[in-house]
């Protein structure tokens, strides 16, 4: 609504002398001024901008003819070429209204041919990446237009403030003292994190030098190209995850990650190993794509298993969900098609009674913007973030008061997505060669 319409609105009900027959027609007249504007909005440009710094960001902003702007944040480390395409894209999008996301989302690209595929139907010249932040800036647009938030497009919000954890690990999971360490800091941590994600350190397959790691072991039957733990690795690594444990205690969770790096058998005595800690998941300990072994791993297991960060779409997450392949679904957003098609993908698991969570290496933009999604879905855990540890990483985003706080994220009630960047902060982190998008 602009200051015009918003001036008749306010007009019409305060004017108590216009009579039930005129104060209709009058409402009706704004109506219909509303809807024009809405139904003529357009997309005048798209802009990208690269932050470098633990890792690479890659924004994305949307601009319609009058002014108006929704941004997002596009998959980023490693986010080789996304900024390219999102630029490739960007031709598509001229003109086009950016209200209608799903039609966007479904044939953005270049559909010249008239083959009307776009670049999200699953064939090898699918830009994923770049779609999924496009998608999630269209939101955030829309949001901006309609003076909503996201979440209450979205269908309305099942929490306030969403959960939250980090990445943490001792220095040395085999040494009791480095876990109390660990643990003390873990706990005075000022974001107040409840639930933090760890790994574990394989044995080296070679000598140990003088400046290896602490906790580092020589295992001379390790193999380091097959998807296999030694015996003496398993008895280590459950060492220290009781350890981790012990030091701990039983008010936070522990998720234990396990990079796509096993086999079968492995990842079966992984989650037998795991099981003492009662992590709340065992996450992604075999290659991303589906076969027969995620169901017989899910079915077998004493843990729970969580996978799903590297597919697309809910064409991807289909058959692990019919199979009952995974016990919880763990989409990122950025690679799986944004805020709609991650509403689909909780939708259909819901089906299944599959409870869902978030994948987020991003930046804060991204972290604060998925709270908005987050905040809509029932079975909603948990989102991981890799900010909220100071610093200007927690400065992207102009925000009036604490970011995490005891563990949680705060839902913005403001429209759209409610992220206006700190153009300072983000300016003295850009890639080298960026510019602030204002200025290109």
């Amino acid at each position: 609504m602009n200051k015009k319409q918003g001036a008749s609105r306010r007009a019409f009900l305060r004017n108590g002398s216009l009579g039930m027959a005129g104060g209709a027609v009058a409402f009706a007249g704004v109506q219909q001024a509303e809807a024009a504007e809405v139904n003529n909005v357009q997309i005048k440009d798209v802009h990208t901008l690269t932050l470098k710094g633990p890792r690479t960001y890659v924004y994305v902003r949307i601009v319609t003819k009058d002014g108006r702007y929704g941004i997002g944040e596009a998959y980023g480390s490693p986010g080789i070429a996304v900024a390219e395409q999102i630029q490739a894209i960007k031709p598509y999008l001229f003109g086009k209204n950016p209200l209608e996301i799903h039609k966007l989302f479904t044939l953005m690209g270049d559909d010249s041919i008239g083959s009307g595929q776009g670049r999200t139907d699953g064939s090898a010249h699918a830009l994923m990446r770049a779609v999924s932040g496009i998608e999630m800036a269209l939101w955030d647009l829309a949001g901006k237009i309609l003076n909503v938030p996201v979440s209450i497009l979205l269908g309305g919000r099942f929490r306030d403030r969403v959960r939250v954890y980090d990445h943490s690990r001792p220095r040395d999971m085999s040494d009791k003292g480095a876990c109390r360490e660990w643990a003390a800091k873990v706990k005075a941590h000022p974001s107040g994190f409840t639930a933090h994600k760890i790994d574990f350190s394989r044995a080296s397959a070679r000598p140990l030098t003088d400046n290896a790691r602490p906790g580092a072991y020589f295992d001379p039957v390790r193999d380091p190209a097959n998807r296999q733990l030694t015996t003496r690795e398993l008895m280590q690594i459950a060492q220290g995850l009781e350890n981790c444990r012990e030091a701990i205690g039983w008010d936070h969770d522990l998720m234990v990650h396990c990079h796509w790096d096993y086999d079968l058998n492995t990842a079966q005595e992984l989650a037998r190993i795991s099981a003492p800690i009662k992590p709340l998941w065992l996450e992604d300990p075999m290659p991303v794509a589906y076969n027969d072994s995620w169901k017989r791993l899910t079915e077998q297991s004493p843990v729970t298993i969580l996978t799903g960060e590297n597919l697309w779409k809910v064409e991807d997450f289909a058959p692990f969900l019919v199979n009952q392949a995974t016990h919880i679904a763990n989409p990122d957003l950025r690679n799986s098609g944004g805020f709609l098609e991650g509403k689909r993908i909780a939708d259909f698991a819901s089906v299944f009674n599959i409870p869902m969570t978030v994948h987020g290496t991003g930046s804060q933009l991204y972290t604060y913007q998925v709270c908005q999604w987050a905040a809509t879905i029932r079975d909603f855990m948990i989102l991981e973030t890799v900010t909220g540890e100071g610093g200007w990483m927690d400065q992207v985003v102009k925000l009036d008061g604490p970011y995490i706080k005891d563990g949680f994220v705060k839902v913005s009630d403001k429209p759209g997505s409610g992220t206006e960047l700190n153009k300072e902060v983000v300016t003295a982190h850009l890639a080298p060669g960026e510019k602030w998008w204002g200025d290109v």
